[in-house]
């Protein structure tokens, strides 16, 4: 592996990027819970 320079960018994503990846897994997670929910409330039924 090569040492890396002090003027190489480093392997951060932008923050924006990082702000869509948070709001995504959000986006997921509450889905997820959603569907959950919905199941439980279905098979009450």
């Amino acid at each position: 592996m090569d040492p890396m320079l002090w003027s190489d960018p480093s392997n951060e994503p932008p923050e924006e990027l990082r702000e869509a990846q948070a709001m995504l897994r959000r986006a997921g997670l509450v889905l997820a819970i959603g569907m959950i929910a919905a199941f439980i409330i279905l098979g009450l039924h």
